[in-house]
């Protein structure tokens, strides 16, 4: 594990000297590919930069927003608005991995992207979305000791145990993304360098691969498998159980109040897998990759906008911290 979050870092820190070094895999010397985007019309690429740039400052505004007055408020220092602006963060970094990049390109009418940075982008991209699989994953449990077990919820979900599922989700996520980056790394590639897509997504770049992909593809499944699946069986076991104690309750209002604590999470998680599964399911069946391009913006660039909005038009916290924030 130590040696995952040192690669990470180095990664990071110095993107070049690690791809340098890992280059001997890649016979082919490939210096650059070419993002196709979502439309190579040229009439469509001023409407698409306004719409994505307008989509990328709500994004980082509102996620911002919810950052501070939960920070800013004390009544707000609690496991789920603590798991919250974490969210809230992981969306701001997870939409800076691609559209300001695609911005740049629709503005310089550049679809050029560096070998080094494509591999950059698809680690974070990577690492960001699993960060946010796994906090919404901790956030659904969180919900469930808070309903299921009331009485122990300021016992188990202590600073310290936030503090630790936290740890582990940056640590899986970290894991999954350096493994997948650097079995990229030793991949050589043809000739045939477009992406047709806005950014560099996993697979898209091993099918340019010419080498061997059977173990890349065969640590895509499994990292699948492992990472998603699991985590969203537990989300949906929390809330069969939440549902189980909800129906349990005698008054209606004593329903209302229990479910309403847990709306906005439930909200963002249908919206999160729901464009992400719809998307990635979808592409088995869709024989053109643009029309998948455009399908991923829901999850990508979508999902992240709205996640500030469910949770602050649903929450009289939020709201009220926002007033604070304000005034």
């Amino acid at each position: 594990m130590c040696i995952v979050i040192k690669l990470s870092y180095v990664l990071f820190l110095f993107p070049s000297s690690f791809i340098s070094y890992m280059e001997p895999g890649n016979h082919t010397h490939i210096t650059e590919f070419i993002l196709l985007g979502l439309s190579e019309e040229a009439e469509l690429q001023p409407l698409l930069f306004g719409l994505f740039l307008s989509m990328y400052l709500v994004t980082f505004t509102g996620n911002l927003l919810i950052i501070l007055a939960i920070t800013t408020d004390s009544h707000l220092h609690t496991p789920m608005y603590f798991f919250l602006s974490n969210l809230s963060f992981s969306d701001i970094c997870f939409t800076s991995t691609t559209v300001p990049k695609m911005l740049m390109n629709i503005q310089m009418q550049n679809n050029v992207i560096t070998y080094e940075d494509c591999i950059i982008q698809m680690y974070f991209f990577m690492l960001f979305v699993g960060l946010e699989n796994f906090l919404l994953t901790v956030m659904a449990y969180d919900r469930f000791v808070a309903i299921c077990h009331p009485l122990h919820y300021t016992v188990i979900m202590n600073p310290r145990c936030c503090g630790l599922l936290l740890l582990a989700s940056w640590l899986l996520t970290l894991l999954d993304a350096s493994v997948h980056a650097i079995m990229v790394l030793r991949l050589s590639f043809c000739t045939e360098l477009e992406i047709a897509h806005f950014f560099c997504e996993l697979n898209q770049v091993i099918q340019l691969a010419c080498s061997d992909t059977f173990f890349n593809n065969l640590v895509l499944y499994l990292a699948t498998g492992l990472l998603v699946v699991i985590p969203f069986s537990g989300i949906l076991f929390s809330y069969m159980k939440i549902v189980s104690s909800i129906l349990k309750i005698s008054s209606a209002e004593g329903k209302y109040k229990a479910f309403s604590t847990c709306g906005s999470h439930l909200s963002v998680v249908s919206l999160f897998y729901g464009t992400g599964l719809g998307v990635y399911l979808s592409s088995a069946t869709i024989e053109n990759s643009r029309s998948s391009a455009v399908a991923s913006v829901m999850y990508t660039v979508a999902t992240p906008m709205l996640n500030p909005f469910i949770y602050s038009l649903r929450n009289k916290d939020i709201k009220q911290a926002l007033r604070k924030l304000f005034s």
